[in-house]
């Protein structure tokens, strides 16, 4: 970037000690709040997701897109914040897991970005020792800008005057949030339900920012200095040559539908920069997709399994085009898709596309998880697993990703005719040259 002013703008890098505390309601809630007072909010989610993000964008009214120091990279990070800076009144940033769980973890982050630091405590069951707690968590990395700890989950007003006798005077106590079941969100278990199918999704926001409205946690933090990343360091991190137009003049044909919406905004702006032309179909009700190419993100098929057999047009339609010798890439759900039969936790099962020999079976427990790179010839592409399902296929993998936290093997890689399909999702701008290639001929 040329641009080299320093921007400033009101920040918030909000965490847990741990997943499952609420960090995602009350990051909505903060974003709801702010906004309905009339302020540009531009909200992050640490780490690889695709759930949390659609009910942070719903509450805050723009893209909500990932950071991560190792799959997003830290100078792609930066241009993201300062971007940001540019065009809103409040950065919010959601953790992922607890504030120091990870390599990188969200304390990283935050102190790479000079973000301030505000935590939350599950209350529930606790009082007095919910002090202590909060000195450890302010007090385990004295290097961070810590802004303060909530409370979160909070009973009553007795139990709100227990926990704030406990705080130490060295933390600050930014309150109690009460517990919000008119507010709270449903799961299910990839994670939230997403946001399309929450129908009083706007009501549960509402009521959530009214709960925080009063609370310190809620009012404007202070402005964060965020400067443009350095030529120096975006080379140093990009892994290919400069951009180039190597897709262009392809048509390339997105799943997206309630089945398939597994997406990062910013793999699909990578392809447009290549210089492809999107297009998007759903496999549940269009009855054919001509195009190029083709990108099966992952998502919940096994919901969706009756309507995704049914759609018989549609599966000719797929089979066709990989007969064409048409490139067809597959993520996760995509490729549990391209299976010829897929059982969901009941053991209700059906038979689908039928263009990857094998079958899967859905899990109650995860199967998958973890950061993963893929080596390719044309540049090192870096993901994520996270799946409950298994597949038994007879196709041999023709490589598989490496894993972040050892380096050992993780996901198989198939490839059959001009079909790819494996269980990462893949983030794109890691790679451009790599990703390109899955789209070409």
């Amino acid at each position: 970037m040329s641009d080299s002013v320093i921007r400033h703008c009101p920040a918030l890098f909000l965490t847990a000690c741990s997943s499952g505390q609420g960090k995602t309601t009350v990051v909505a809630a903060l974003a709801r709040h702010h906004r309905r007072l009339g302020r540009r909010v531009r909200v992050f989610k640490t780490g690889p997701d695709f759930l949390d993000p659609m009910i942070l964008a719903r509450a805050g009214g723009a893209e909500v897109g990932p950071l991560d120091l190792w799959m997003v990279g830290e100078a792609l990070c930066r241009h993201k914040l300062y971007e940001a800076a540019g065009e809103a009144d409040l950065i919010l940033v959601e953790g992922a897991m607890g504030l120091f769980d990870g390599s990188p973890s969200g304390a990283d982050l935050a102190e790479t970005f000079g973000l301030p630091v505000a935590a939350l405590i599950d209350a529930r069951g606790m009082g007095q020792t919910f002090g202590a707690l909060a000195l450890g968590l302010a007090s385990y990395r004295p290097s961070l800008r810590f802004a303060g700890i909530a409370a979160n989950q909070v009973g009553s007003a007795r139990h709100a005057e227990m926990i704030a006798a406990g705080v130490p005077e060295s933390v600050r106590y930014l309150g109690a949030i009460p517990r919000l079941t008119e507010a709270a969100l449903p799961s299910r278990h990839l994670g939230l339900v997403q946001a399309a199918e929450i129908a009083d999704l706007d009501r549960r926001l509402d009521a959530a920012a009214d709960r925080l409205a009063g609370l310190v946690l809620a009012e404007l933090p202070e402005p964060v200095a965020f400067a443009p990343p350095s030529l120096s360091e975006c080379a140093s991190e990009s892994e290919s040559e400069p951009l180039q137009p190597w897709l262009a003049g392809r048509r390339i044909a997105v799943a997206r539908d309630a089945a398939f919406s597994f997406l990062y905004a910013d793999n699909l702006r990578l392809l447009e920069a290549l210089g492809a032309e999107l297009s998007f179909f759903s496999p549940l009700a269009d009855p054919d997709v001509g195009a190029d190419a083709i990108y099966l993100p992952g998502g919940y098929p096994e919901l969706h399994l009756q309507a995704l057999a049914a759609n018989t047009s549609m599966k000719r339609a797929l089979r066709a085009h990989v007969d064409a010798g048409r490139p067809l890439y597959a993520e996760c759900g995509g490729m549990l898709y391209l299976l010829e039969h897929l059982t969901d936790k009941t053991g209700q099962g059906a038979d689908l596309a039928g263009l990857l020999p094998g079958r899967g079976r859905m899990q109650a427990r995860l199967a998958g998880l973890g950061m993963q790179s893929l080596d390719t010839p044309l540049g090192r592409l870096r993901g994520h697993s996270f799946h409950h399902s298994t597949m038994e296929t007879p196709v041999a993998p023709v490589a598989f990703s490496r894993r972040r936290r050892d380096g050992q093997a993780g996901e198989p890689v198939y490839r059959l005719g001009s079909l790819q399909a494996s269980y990462l999702h893949l983030y794109f701008p890691s790679a451009p040259r790599a990703a390109a290639a899955l789209f070409s001929a």
